[in-house]
């Protein structure tokens, strides 16, 4: 079976807590934002920033 990933797993702001062992958006989401959060309605988040650990060394060269 192939789970389709979520927009969140690709953002930076997605982040893990090792002392709660899960990963958290790590944005001050109010009442609505948390709803959508919880429920992974996260189609248009305004927060997602794409993860890319090579965007510096891209810059750098």
């Amino acid at each position: 079976m192939n789970a389709k990933k979520s927009s969140c797993e690709t953002c930076a702001n997605f982040i893990y807590d090792d002392q709660s062992d899960t990963y958290f958006c790590d944005i001050n989401l109010d009442e609505d934002e948390m709803a959508r959060f919880l429920t992974f309605n996260t189609v248009n988040c305004p927060y997602y920033d794409f993860y890319d650990e090579y965007a510096i060394v891209r810059k750098q060269n």
